[in-house]
């Protein structure tokens, strides 16, 4: 029976080890898990941006303090909070990321947040302590249906775990209230009026995708595009059908230079583009200096200018005045009128015609330089900034930390905090001097009676079970005498000729 007992212990040794882990151990796990966030959050999370105005910055709906309404009739104020305030004030609710939004100011510590939620990042002015709540909303923040988690033409609520395939950012070219939609998100196929299940009922072929590169790797298959839509790699930015159509100045630059062409709603067609296309450019070749002499407008009005007579004659002095008069006449004829000149150099001169229908435009990355700026234009771009450069985004500051793992450092520090130990200690700086001591002295009280307790099981090599650790600790918060008399212990003239310093035993 003895060889059963002592494999039977072997085995709750080995149990043991495989399921307990030292201090240490525990420490770097969470140190490890600290990096992993920081590649995810490397940002300083310690101010709002609500006194900096409207930026272009990243926004975060809280679905804790603003669900969606059960239903249209409800009354519903959605909230936007800056990233600082989405982490330090909001980091255990429900968030959804929604990416850069223009012209936004944080809504945190307004009335579109509950007051069980202040932010703690700003100082109330009446006050003069951290945490503000129930201030004035800015007036200038639009909203879409994004903040409910809904997102593209077809409201789908986003689930990032069944979410498959890539979706695209409207440029924006107006909100909900204009009739644009607000920067939402689309999806390929709802762009082309088709369904979320389009490929299951038929309704398109899949997008023949490219040979991926040549490499060890896997790729895994990408979720299927419908034939049509372009590759992502062909355009930089995408303005949805529903703000081409609040805009419709916009639609006659659809298959130009520096726009791919119309990406059409189902059931929806393109009048002759390349047609049109081909018109203009031939209209373009007549009027350049390509067109052959014998045909050109001023040589048969010359021809039809000059006398009988003098076509048979070397009449020198009649034929320069003739040749003078009729240079000034080409001259005219080939520029137009000086009130027309200038027009004929505008670039909406050569755009064609608007195709029908119902599309959105994919715009490549020059795009911006590509659109008209004459007098007739302009105030058609001077509503969208975004249409004229490419906008500011404002980043929060990098954390020392995320500097330090860019720079090949250790990175076992907290983004903005530090690790674990460093908020223990920070804690330790900010308690009374009283209570801290009393603090370190329990806890050097408590790691001497852990030790006692282990000791025997380390000689005799018996696994610690479950239910001894926790009898044992039963027992000790019991113990309150003892931790008393800790706390008593004089803390000066321990050490050596009145030295108050004392030396604490190692793990």
């Amino acid at each position: 029976m003895e060889p059963v007992k002592e494999e039977s212990a072997n085995l709750n040794v080995n149990a043991f080890n495989q399921n307990s882990q030292t201090a240490s151990d525990y420490i770097t796990e969470q140190l490890a898990l600290e990096a992993d966030a920081k590649e995810i959050l490397p940002y300083k999370f310690d101010k709002c941006t609500q006194a900096l105005g409207p930026l272009r910055q990243s926004i975060f709906a809280c679905l804790t303090c603003s669900p969606p309404p059960a239903s249209p009739a409800q009354a519903y104020a959605p909230a936007g909070l800056c990233y600082g305030c989405s982490i330090s004030c909001h980091g255990d609710h429900n968030l959804v990321e929604l990416f850069k939004r223009r012209n936004f100011v944080c809504d945190c510590g307004t009335t579109r947040t509950p007051d069980s939620s202040p932010c703690i990042l700003r100082v109330d002015s009446a006050t003069g302590e951290r945490g503000v709540k129930a201030q004035e909303p800015a007036k200038g923040n639009t909203y879409n249906h994004n903040y409910q988690n809904h997102f593209c033409g077809c409201g789908e609520e986003y689930n990032p775990d069944t979410e498959k395939g890539t979706m695209f950012q409207c440029v924006g070219l107006g909100s909900v209230e204009s009739g644009g939609c607000g920067e939402d998100w689309w999806h390929p196929e709802c762009l082309m009026g088709l369904p979320r299940d389009w490929l299951a009922k038929g309704l398109s072929r899949p997008r023949e995708e490219k040979e991926p590169e040549a490499n060890n790797e896997e790729v895994e298959p990408e979720h299927p595009v419908p034939d049509g839509f372009p590759e992502d790699d062909d355009f930089s930015a995408l303005i949805c059908y529903k703000c081409v159509e609040a805009n419709p100045w916009i639609k006659r630059y659809a298959g130009t230079d520096g726009f791919l062409p119309p990406v059409m709603r189902r059931d929806a067609q393109a009048s002759g583009i390349t047609q049109v296309a081909a018109t203009a450019s031939l209209k373009r070749k007549a009027s350049d200096e390509d067109m052959p002499r014998s045909t050109s407008p001023s040589k048969r009005l010359r021809d039809e200018r000059m006398p009988e007579a003098l076509k048979g004659e070397s009449n020198t002095a009649t034929l320069e005045a003739e040749d003078t008069t009729l240079n000034t006449n080409t001259a005219a004829d080939v520029l137009g009128p000086p009130s027309t000149t200038l027009e004929s150099r505008h670039k909406h001169d050569s755009l064609p015609p608007a195709p029908t229908g119902t599309f959105s435009i994919l715009c490549k990355e020059d795009f911006r330089d590509r659109f008209c700026h004459c007098p007739q234009c302009f105030p058609d771009l001077i509503p969208h900034p975004q249409l004229q450069e490419e906008e500011d985004e404002y980043e929060p500051s990098i954390s020392d930390t995320a500097e330090s793992v860019a720079g090949g450092g250790s990175g076992t520090r907290s983004v903005g905090t530090g690790s674990l130990l460093d908020r223990g200690e920070a804690a330790l700086n900010t308690m009374d001097r009283v209570k801290a001591i009393e603090g370190v002295m329990v806890y050097n009280h408590l790691k001497d009676k852990v030790k006692e307790f282990l000791k025997p099981y380390a000689e005799s090599g018996e696994a610690v079970s479950a239910e001894d650790i926790k009898s044992y600790f039963e027992k000790l918060r019991g113990d309150q005498e003892a931790v008393k008399e800790a706390s008593q212990k004089p803390v000066a003239g321990d050490g050596v000729d009145g030295d108050s310093r004392r030396e604490q035993g190692g793990y």
